[in-house]
């Protein structure tokens, strides 16, 4: 992960070559991080960025898989959420950075003694019986 002052663009950053190199994969993000330029940029860097499409534009394809994911981004910010009010993290004005740091760290351990913590369901098959190929339906048989 990245950490930002509030002020500055998320995607500030990732214009810089030294912090995709820290990326890997995919990155999901809100549709305000669609560009062309950094599209590309990041495509080259071998960084996948999935977002919504925004209004108007072109249908692009794209995996079910990443269909799925982007669904359930609302767990995601459930999460932060949670962090935010619950473990108290929001609203931090720290002027030494391991203050920062010891306060983040800490509300990460409360979390994790929650009882009923937020999860994606990773190991669940996202293909759907019907686009199954002949060759995987006479090997399952």
């Amino acid at each position: 992960f990245l950490l930002t002052p509030g002020n500055v663009d998320d995607r500030a950053s990732l214009k810089y070559m030294s912090s995709h190199k820290r990326i890997f994969s995919k990155l999901f993000g809100d549709r305000e991080y669609i560009s062309k330029d950094l599209f590309k940029q990041l495509f080259i860097d071998g960084v996948h960025l999935v977002t919504r499409l925004k209004k108007g534009m072109k249908n692009a394809l794209m995996l079910q898989h990443d269909k799925i994911m982007i669904r359930k981004r609302s767990l995601i910010e459930t999460v932060n959420d949670q962090l935010k009010n619950i473990c108290q993290i929001e609203h931090t004005r720290h002027r030494f950075f391991p203050n920062f740091i010891i306060n983040l760290l800490s509300a990460l351990a409360a979390f994790s003694f929650f009882d009923k913590k937020p999860s994606i369901n990773t190991a669940e098959e996202f293909i759907h019986p019907s686009f199954l190929t002949i060759a995987e339906i006479e090997l399952a048989l």
